[in-house]
């Protein structure tokens, strides 16, 4: 229920506060006083968007505020987004700035515009007369009887489902072609992986095989040379040069008495004759290790030979390159196997959404068709209420393929004459139209415990006894819920418990406020004769009153 609404610096009204009753409320005004002005108030705190064209002239912002007594559902989507629940008293403020920029508090705690639009639909009801020419939607016509067969909840799982099977097929085209592209190049990338996992890589091998290879090539000469130094150091005739420093160590080390540092020059010798017998067991070493084998030269050299030709082939300039390549190849490879194994899994899982997603179809079905019936029956009756005698209101369901809201197609057929029905949006006028949204709204008040309802302007098109029929549904309404009607009929203006009026001053500000016993007469009055107010007008106003 909405108890109290404040408004300031939106558009026409420079102030408002007003206090509503539960019950049923009657707003009524001369044309283009504000009353649109009022709902679109209310449509943004209800998360509608706003700009700064809504802000009045010369002002810096607009702030609107309502007092609301919400139903104990909201109670968990409030506390989930940390905004006290306060018994269910909430009090939501919307803030527009002058930049087009807007901040909203529930409780006076900081929240999203998309929380506003969440909660809007358990706060307040707007019927608008835009939203009457809804009803040739066939979208609008699947919600009514959803809202009645009370399956909304099993058809957002099923717009879950649906939404889940798009994704997961658009993901499926995308591994296919994928996978498409890959089996196209996988042959290529087969033999590619095969040439070079068959090489046996590793990482350096060139550059070994190249200093073995410039050994055993020259390895008759090196060991001609390591021969020749073996000789120098050890000749075949005479002194060798490790016995000579050893018989100059011998000699120096007897002047050592004689003659100051000879001792040193001693010891540097003794160093000097034990490095060259080192040098020389070295070469004797290498020189043992050299191959003379022709055999080994041809396997370095093949082998040399079908590296570079990789390299070549490959594009490659060392072998380090041709190992990633190979590896490049090898994802590919596993790429593709792994693809395969997800595009099954994914096969799997949608075909498994997709049984998920037809037995909830069934079962939306079931409760569809039974409700369907029912909720004709309770719209025709209301209509005949209404004083279309003969009219005769159906709900017919088709098969129809697939889709986020189920395998069914509605269609609302009606007939004011007793003939049979046809496609709604084809043959109902203004007024009849008026009357059919009217019927649907009271038959989906009674289940919807929706706490406040507007109705602006939903006689369009309708006057005499029938006006004052839908006054009547309107009246018993509000025994159960708040309603507010925007009216210009006197018949349903004379049925709420209270009535508001909506005015205009000299200086374009829109305000509203509550009426008198005697003010309502004379609104009412002012309805049936227009502006100028006769006694017959007020004694017509008192006995709709009475």
């Amino acid at each position: 229920m909405l108890r109290s609404l404040h408004i300031e610096n939106y558009v026409l009204i420079d102030s408002l506060d007003i206090s509503l009753p539960e019950g049923l409320g009657i707003i009524t005004g001369q044309t283009g006083a504000g009353k649109s002005i009022l709902l679109g108030a209310l449509s943004l705190l209800m998360g509608a968007k706003g700009d700064a064209s809504l802000i009045s002239a010369g002002a810096q912002n607009c702030i609107v505020e309502g007092d609301f007594s919400a139903p104990e559902a909201l109670q968990p989507l409030l506390e989930e987004a940390d905004v006290e629940w306060d018994g269910g008293n909430l009090l939501i403020r919307r803030v527009l700035n002058a930049s087009g920029r807007s901040r909203s508090f529930i409780n006076d705690s900081p929240v999203n515009v998309q929380l506003l639009q969440d909660i809007a639909g358990s706060l307040v009801d707007i019927h608008s007369q835009h939203q009457s020419l809804q009803l040739a939607d066939r979208r609008f016509q699947m919600n009514v009887l959803d809202y009645y067969a009370g399956c909304a909840e099993d058809v957002e799982a099923c717009r879950g489902l649906w939404s889940d099977i798009l994704s997961k097929t658009k993901e499926l085209d995308r591994i296919r072609e994928r996978l498409s592209r890959l089996q196209a190049d996988r042959e290529y990338n087969e033999a590619r992986f095969k040439q070079l996992d068959d090489a046996r890589l590793r990482d350096g091998e060139l550059e070994e095989l190249e200093a073995e290879q410039k050994q055993l090539a020259n390895a008759e000469s090196i060991k001609e040379n390591f021969a020749a130094v073996g000789a120098l150091l050890e000749p075949e005739e005479g002194m060798s040069v490790e016995s000579a420093l050893k018989e100059a160590e011998r000699l120096l080390g007897k002047l050592s008495q004689l003659v100051p540092g000879t001792g040193e020059l001693a010891e540097r010798l003794h160093s000097s004759r034990i490095e060259l017998a080192d040098i020389a067991e070295t070469v004797t070493d290498l020189d043992s290790h050299i191959s003379l084998s022709q055999e080994r030269l041809e396997q370095v050299e093949d082998r040399m030979g079908l590296l570079y030709s990789l390299m070549q082939k490959h594009g490659c300039t060392s072998v380090a390159e041709l190992i990633a390549s190979r590896e490049k190849y090898s994802e590919a490879l596993f790429d593709s196997t792994s693809l395969e194994e997800k595009q099954a899994a994914l096969e799997k899982d949608i075909e498994t959404t997709r049984k998920a997603h037809l037995a909830l179809c069934t079962k939306i079905h079931s409760a569809r068709a039974k409700s369907a019936p029912a909720l004709a029956a309770g719209i025709q009756e209301s209509l005949r209420f209404l004083e279309l005698d003969r009219a005769v209101f159906a709900v017919e369901l088709e098969a129809a393929e697939p889709s986020a809201t189920g395998q069914d197609a509605v269609m609302f057929r009606f007939s004011a004459t007793g003939t049979a029905p046809v496609d709604v949006a084809k043959c109902a006028s203004g007024g009849e139209i008026s009357r059919i949204m009217l019927s649907l709204k009271a038959l989906m008040a009674k289940y919807a415990g929706m706490p406040t309802m507007i109705f602006d302007e939903i006689d369009t098109g309708v006057s005499g006894s029938a006006a004052d029929k839908m006054g009547q549904m309107i009246c018993r309404m509000g025994e159960n819920m708040q309603v507010l009607a925007i009216t210009h009929l006197p018949q349903v203006a004379a049925k709420g418990s209270a009535h508001f009026v909506v005015e205009k001053s000299v200086d374009a500000i829109s305000t509203m406020r509550r009426l008198s016993d005697e003010e309502r007469i004379n609104e009412i009055a002012r309805l049936l004769s227009g502006e100028r107010i006769t006694e017959e007008a007020k004694a017509n106003a008192r006995a709709l009153l009475n």
